[in-house]
């Protein structure tokens, strides 16, 4: 195969006159259809002008280089990047659920408004909430609700003082920029060397003009919070809330539920512990859950039950608005349900326990290799600062390339801050042993020869399409339009 005829752009590829389409002749004239010349184009577009064979070529050659979840192991931490399932995307592919659209009457969605009250009730169940929203489109825009949610409790009470949310530093990225969104300021509370809340730091800050408390359990650095408890009981007597991060929900999954441990909001990320399609590969949703007492500020619309069984969309009095025109991303709910009624609860409760095993397994694996700055047994995920030997002058980003030689994605790097080489890998519960072990392999050959032979560690990656960019040179001057090539 010409591997470099198809790495070209489309348009390099380009020849006039060229189709790779036939359409029959249009023979019905209609004069309303006519545009005004305000409308029209002065000029034709600038279209590539390809045959069909070098545009299936193309783009499936395009498709090959990308790197999936169905690719190989994807040990992205923070992010749970699980196998998702074929059944889900079956299901969500019958035309009976296809084919539905938004602005049908809810008399001829009864299915699809029930696909989604039952996802609601049982996505309550698993987080220990009274009731869920389903609308947020993504786990970011989850957070945004969640912490909508809790500004509208605050005013229903006539309490406007309450303009602060507190951060710990350990937090996901998002985390701030959802409390930011939503008009509040953030206070950051910092962390002891193991990532959990610094309580110190953390009742020093707590007042009463601190409207939320937003915390993910287990953190960013894959350790459990251990004093949920006494942060708790401290919030809600200074007359806060308490929001739960869903994005690592996937370890607690058998073993433990936000709203038992006294949390009064939170999101879970369906694209993560639901293992609905991820970032490119699909649509996101971040369903948002609620204590009671709280159902009433959900967003609208809601679906509601009717006396006579049947269910209805309608707008609560207290909802704090719309996060969108309709219910949300309708397809991810299916898959997500497929999932959740494929596992049961048995299933179900084994997520969580093979989630924490597999980590601690690559994690004991690499240790005498790799930096471990936190002692003892991790959750989901777990952080390492680079390798041990600090002298090979081998970077974390080194590693990160240095895996795709051998058909695995780099984990998270540089990510959280809390290490200067940040090494976050999770393998979740999905990923055989055998799996494992290759990538324990990889990884530690990748550690020996940074000792033995740092030059080729640095140069990697060599077998990509793109193999060792000016990375500099790429920021300060990008080159994004194809006539600047």
């Amino acid at each position: 195969m010409n591997k470099r005829l198809y790495s070209n752009l489309i348009f390099e590829l380009s020849q006039r006159g060229r189709r790779g389409y036939s359409l029959p002749d249009y023979n019905y004239a209609c004069t309303s259809m006519n545009l005004p010349g305000s409308l029209l184009r002065a000029e034709a577009p600038e279209l590539p002008e390809v045959d069909e064979p070098t545009v299936v070529r193309h783009y499936t050659n395009s498709s090959n280089n990308n790197f999936g979840v169905d690719t190989g192991f994807y040990p992205l931490g923070s992010c749970t990047m699980k196998y998702n399932p074929k059944i889900n995307e079956a299901m969500v592919g019958r035309c009976g659920i296809a084919n539905l659209h938004p602005s049908q009457s809810t008399a001829s969605v009864q299915g699809a408004l029930r696909v989604y009250r039952t996802l609601e009730q049982y996505l309550a169940e698993i987080g220990g909430m009274a009731e869920f929203t389903l609308n947020p489109f993504a786990g970011a825009h989850g957070e945004y609700c969640g912490l909508m949610v809790i500004k509208a409790y605050h005013l229903s009470r006539g309490d406007d003082a309450r303009t602060k949310v507190i951060v710990p530093v350990s937090a996901h990225g998002t985390n701030p920029a959802s409390a930011a969104m939503a008009g509040f300021e953030i206070v950051e509370v910092e962390c002891l060397s193991d990532g959990t809340v610094d309580i110190d730091d953390f009742r020093s800050k707590l007042d009463d003009a601190v409207a939320a408390v937003m915390l993910t359990n287990p953190n960013t650095v894959g350790m459990f919070e251990k004093n949920i408890p006494q942060i708790a009981e401290a919030v809600h007597a200074a007359g806060a809330l308490l929001y739960y991060d869903g994005a690592n929900l996937n370890p607690m999954l058998g073993v433990a539920r936000p709203g038992d441990m006294g949390f009064d909001v939170m999101h879970i990320n369906l694209h993560k512990t639901f293992s609905t399609p991820h970032g490119g590969g699909g649509p996101g949703a971040g369903p948002v859950g609620v204590r009671k007492g709280l159902e009433a500020f959900l967003p609208n619309p809601r679906v509601v039950e009717c006396a006579d069984g049947t269910l209805d969309v309608a707008d609560g009095e207290y909802g704090f608005g719309r996060l969108g025109a309709w219910l949300g991303n309708f397809a991810v709910y299916v898959k997500a349900l497929a999932y959740i009624l494929t596992m049961g609860p048995d299933g179900l409760g084994k997520v969580g326990p093979l989630a924490t095993l597999n980590a601690n397994y690559v994690m004991h694996a690499l240790s005498d290799l790799y930096l471990q700055p936190i002692e003892g047994p991790c959750k989901h995920e777990f952080v390492f600062d680079g390798i041990r030997d600090k002298s090979t002058g081998v970077t974390t980003l080194n590693i990160a390339k240095a895996l795709l030689d051998y058909d695995f994605h780099a984990p998270t790097i540089y990510f959280p801050l809390l290490f200067h080489e940040s090494l976050m890998i999770e393998p979740t519960e999905t990923e055989s042993k055998e799996t494992l072990d290759a990538f324990v392999d990889v990884m530690r050959k990748i550690a020996v020869d940074a000792v033995s032979e740092p030059d080729k560690v640095k140069g990697a990656p060599y077998t990509t399409p793109v193999t060792h960019p000016d990375e500099d040179e790429a920021a300060l001057n990008p080159i994004v339009k194809f006539k600047d090539l």
